[in-house]
């Protein structure tokens, strides 16, 4: 796991933004076909199923795990897509917690919390 200073993970954001909007683009692309995959997936355990844009399906699947892997490679953790929520883990104290930041928030990392607290546990940093 890397570890980031706030410094570090502020010079990440721009690129970070760039794809985090690729992957909630992606995301939507791929929640279009849910009620397709759905019923697919039902369907296959009988001995059917299928998709009849099932290209443009797995189209938008690979895009969406290769941004995610892309965001991963830096080092940083998608936590949810649609608010596109992410951590960067980093010290504080001399114990891992997580610097947070979400779409929509600054250019600059406002926001901390504990591993086990979640969003809901935020702290201004």
């Amino acid at each position: 796991m890397k570890l980031f200073t706030i410094q570090e993970a502020n010079a990440l954001l721009p690129s970070v933004r760039t794809i985090v909007r690729k992957i909630q683009q992606a995301h939507r692309r791929v929640t279009q076909y849910a009620e397709q995959a759905k019923k697919a997936a039902e369907a296959a355990e009988t001995g059917g199923g299928g998709i009849s844009s099932g290209v443009a399906y797995a189209q938008a699947l690979t895009a969406l795990t290769g941004t995610i892997a892309e965001l991963e490679a830096l080092g940083v953790q998608l936590k949810d897509f649609e608010r596109g929520l992410v951590d960067f883990p980093s010290l504080r104290d001399g114990r891992v917690v997580l610097l947070c930041w979400q779409m929509g928030e600054g250019d600059e990392l406002e926001w901390w919390h504990d591993v086990d607290a979640g969003f809901a546990g935020r702290t201004p940093l």
